[in-house]
């Protein structure tokens, strides 16, 4: 498993609200041509193939492929809630290392339906059954979404242990907002205020307004994996490689700590950064730019401190201080990020994949981090799984 494996082309289309899409499988044909185009090759050189939706029926991840080509390669379909792209993304760099394979592809996409999320099977024990009597016994509030109640009791267990403001979750947002200015692939591209997220309408009162809240999206992207054998051998771009990665679930302290903050996946961001830093034989304080899993506002900010970005109880002073930005420690979610980029979840995690690895080429024009030669990347599924990457370019 220590083959270096390099992230040669990078794809996705700009994501919509649900409605305004295209099919699934067109949409996954257009990322993964928009990938295939970067790398440089063609189909026929793709050896397997990952393939990441959460809503959908079982083999669409053929479906969607089956519009490039049919190969006869291995297409293996991923579910893991919000992370299934890192874990599409995950096990492509798995065969690459292992010597499995010399190219594979990693594709998420996800068309989705307006509103809040929702059981897809209501006739069988829900994976969130242990999740939610948490949520009941620490938050109450059944009556609101599932995410909001999770997420938000999440903020909400941060703001009463460290006196965290409202208002610093309304930053979160707004700073989204003025990074996806430039970002032609994000949904909600206007920027706004921290004034205008506070009086937006409330979801949750003191804990939540629409704004800090992801929207429900549609959309694709891809990402081809390669070794650096198959990189010179083939004239690939070899500039871009996974330098640590890590998967992580739950462990009985997610419910055990008796903290919201553990229930949506704080000990499992932790423990995925120590090992992916470990693997890249880095410390937080080496990133230099962050695409990390803001599904709510509130995730961020815990986010910020999974990672090891601050300390723990740091948060409201780092973003205060306009650490998570341009001009300071470090630009988290240049992309807008889930808040403003949206969030098809599937595709999300090789969204983040094409974010960075675009940041690290300095491809990206306006939104690009001066400088930039280590990322950062967090994306986190409830049920659950987080997947963390460092990617260095060389």
């Amino acid at each position: 498993m220590n083959r270096k494996v390099f992230v040669s082309g990078v794809g996705m289309i700009p994501f919509v609200k649900p409605g305004s899409n295209e099919p699934y499988p067109a949409m996954a044909a257009a990322a993964t041509h928009a990938a295939l185009a970067d790398a440089g090759i063609g189909y026929e050189r793709i050896q397997q193939a990952y393939v990441g939706y959460v809503y959908g029926d079982s083999t669409a991840g053929q479906r969607a492929l089956y519009e490039v080509g049919m190969t006869g390669i291995p297409v293996i379909n991923v579910n893991n809630n919000c992370s299934t792209g890192s874990t599409a993304l995950f096990l492509a760099r798995q065969a690459i290392a292992s010597g499995a394979a010399e190219c594979v592809l990693a594709l998420g996409f996800e068309q989705m339906t307006p509103g809040a999320l929702k059981t897809a099977f209501g006739d069988r024990p829900s994976p969130f059954e242990r999740f939610d009597a948490a949520a009941d016994e620490l938050v109450g509030n059944a009556e609101v979404p599932l995410a909001l109640r999770f997420f938000g009791g999440a903020g909400l267990a941060h703001m009463q242990q460290y006196g965290t403001k409202l208002e610093t979750f309304a930053k979160i947002r707004s700073k989204a907002s003025l990074h996806a200015e430039h970002n032609p692939m994000a949904l909600f591209r206007k920027p706004v205020t921290t004034e205008e997220v506070m009086a937006a309408p409330t979801m949750w009162p003191g804990v939540m307004t629409r704004l800090m809240a992801c929207p429900p999206t549609c959309g694709a992207a891809a990402a081809v994996l390669c070794s650096e054998e198959f990189a010179r051998r083939n004239d690939l771009n070899a500039g871009v490689y996974i330098a640590g990665q890590a998967m992580t679930t739950d462990t009985h302290q997610t419910f055990d700590a008796r903290d919201m903050r553990e229930v949506v996946g704080f000990g499992m961001a932790k423990e995925a950064a120590r090992q992916a830093y470990e693997a890249a034989g880095i410390g937080a304080e080496d990133v230099d730019v962050v695409e990390l899993h803001d599904c709510f506002a509130h995730n961020e900010l815990i986010s910020y401190e999974a990672l090891g970005l601050c300390p723990e109880g740091g948060a409201e002073k780092f973003v205060n201080d306009g650490d998570n930005t341009y001009g300071g420690r470090y630009v988290t979610n240049p992309s807008g990020g889930l808040l403003s980029k949206g969030h098809p979840l599937g595709a999300t995690g090789l969204a983040q994949c094409t974010e960075l690895v675009n940041q690290l080429r300095g491809t990206v024009g306006k939104r690009q981090v001066e400088g930039a030669k280590v990322a950062l990347q967090h994306n986190l599924g409830l049920g659950g799984a987080c997947v963390v990457t460092v990617y260095r370019s060389q």
